[in-house]
């Protein structure tokens, strides 16, 4: 079969397109339903994730349309009648979608991504908005982690060529900065979305001269203005790291005084950094930065920190843009509402496994902080009929084991879900991917360093409303019910 050009409408499952038709076919082309996108667990030591894949949402859904080259593929698979791909040619999302911006903090159980819309539409975009904010969302929560295990140092995301495939590559590049990473190494990131792109050189750089010193005598030729040496192809401390600084002394009699260092990228790179931290000194170099890399991770940085590495950045590679420890998100799309002649009936899925116990109904999510030093308290997940009145105290209670309470006094709330399209239309202005990241930046400030913990982090409190919890319970009792009943 021919080639043809990309579309990301066709980014989907084939039971979407399977269960459209039976809508279809059913005569429910105008049914309306509401569907959550949320995940249930963090997983692996994680208190909190950082949503992100909200910009690649709104692209897909402006662009959605079939191309006549997709009707004629979906034809090829003698599924759908000629009707049916005719709808298609003029089909195009109508509804409304509420979501969290990215970069904010967000937990289990809430929904990160509201939609309203035709149910044929609303089935139709589960799989790619599955696709964003799963994978996006992964690596930005584990740049959130390893930012917190560096502190004030800077990461860089050095993870393309082990990235699962180029567009893995890319916006994973994209969300490890709104993770809080302050580059990349991606030069498609960089000129896609604007962030800063970083890098040295290769060992197969210093290999392909005939000494390690001709190799960075020619590297500072080029970039006199921005020398980062690799001191480790031969031997770091005895050859690297002199050479190195024999560069940079020939560099500041020419004039240039600024922007040295080196990279480390083996070794025992604690001892390393430590010895060569002497040297740059002792030699008159104290400003000279050191750089590390080598399968780093939080869990590496935290330990080379408290060895007292002197490590001013890092580059983070695999780990990073794989999420290695915990790869995947889990994020599910549920169906918690139809709409009937502009009624709202809730609707619930039960599990025997509570955490897959969907909340039913039209939601949204309030985020609950202190007037005094404005940290996050809790998140409350409500109808969307509800307020929360915060002149007055509000007692939570634990969303299972209800005998777990808590009072709060003395705080605002602010609404999380906010509007992205409406009838279709954006209403939503995408901030810049700095602007994205100051905001990031502001949100995890929100939260106390013990939501933030590497290993064993305190469990932040995601409560239901009063309302939702009993409409919950009540729905879970009437189902139960009428099973029983129907037993025989």
């Amino acid at each position: 079969m021919e080639q043809t050009e990309r579309n990301l409408t066709m980014l989907t499952d084939l039971y979407q397109l399977t269960m459209m038709y039976g809508y279809y076919k059913s005569g429910n082309t105008e049914k309306e339903a509401v569907f959550d996108l949320f995940f249930r667990e963090t997983g692996n030591h994680r208190a909190y994730a950082v949503l992100c894949g909200i910009e690649s949402i709104i692209d897909y859904i402006n662009n959605l349309r079939f191309t006549d080259a997709d009707i004629a593929y979906l034809r090829s698979l003698n599924l759908f009648d000629e009707d049916f791909l005719s709808y298609l040619k003029n089909f195009k999302f109508t509804g409304d979608i509420y979501a969290m911006p990215e970069g904010t903090v967000v937990f289990p159980m809430e929904p990160l991504v509201r939609v309203r819309a035709k149910m044929l539409e609303a089935q139709f975009i589960e799989t790619a908005l599955l696709v964003f904010v799963n994978h996006q969302t992964s690596i930005a929560s584990k740049a959130s982690r390893i930012k917190h295990a560096a502190g004030d140092d800077a990461v860089v995301e050095f993870g393309l060529r082990r990235a699962h495939g180029a567009d893995a590559g890319t916006l994973g590049a994209r969300a490890a900065i709104i993770g809080g990473c302050s580059g990349t190494s991606n030069v498609l990131c960089g000129q896609l979305y604007g962030s800063e792109v970083k890098g040295t050189h290769a060992h197969s750089w210093v290999m392909s001269f005939e000494s390690e010193l001709e190799a960075f005598r020619a590297y500072a030729r080029c970039f006199p203005n921005a020398c980062m040496l690799l001191v480790d192809t031969y031997d770091t401390l005895k050859s690297g790291v002199p050479n190195a600084i024999t560069v940079f002394r020939e560099l500041r009699e020419q004039g240039y005084t600024k922007n040295f260092g080196i990279r480390l990228d083996s070794g025992d790179l604690a001892y390393l950094s430590k010895e060569a931290r002497k040297m740059l000194d002792e030699a008159g170099f104290p400003d000279a930065k050191i750089f590390a890399s080598s399968d780093l991770d939080e869990y590496v940085i935290r330990e080379l920190k408290t060895e007292g590495a002197k490590i001013d950045f890092w580059g983070v590679g695999t780990r990073l843009i794989t999420s290695s420890d915990y790869p995947v998100l889990g994020g599910v799309y549920k169906l918690s509402a139809e709409i009937e002649d502009g009624v709202i009936i809730p609707k619930i899925k039960i599990s025997d496994n509570p955490i897959k116990t969907t909340n039913p109904g039209y939601k949204k999510v309030f985020r609950l902080y202190s007037k005094h030093n404005d940290y996050a308290l809790a998140d409350v997940i409500a109808l969307d009929d509800e307020v929360i009145d915060d002149t007055r105290p509000l007692k939570l209670y634990h969303p299972e084991q209800r005998y777990k309470s808590m009072v709060l006094v003395n705080f605002y709330a602010r609404e999380l879900l906010q509007p992205i399209f409406l009838n279709g239309k954006q209403v939503y202005q995408s901030p810049s991917l700095e602007e994205i990241c100051e905001y990031a930046r502001k949100e995890i400030g929100h939260f106390w360093d013990e939501y933030k913990r590497l290993l064993n982090p305190q469990v932040y409190k995601v409560d239901l409303s009063d309302k939702l919890y009993d409409l919950k319970q009540s729905m879970i009792a009437s189902i139960k019910n009428s099973n029983e009943h129907h037993e025989v």
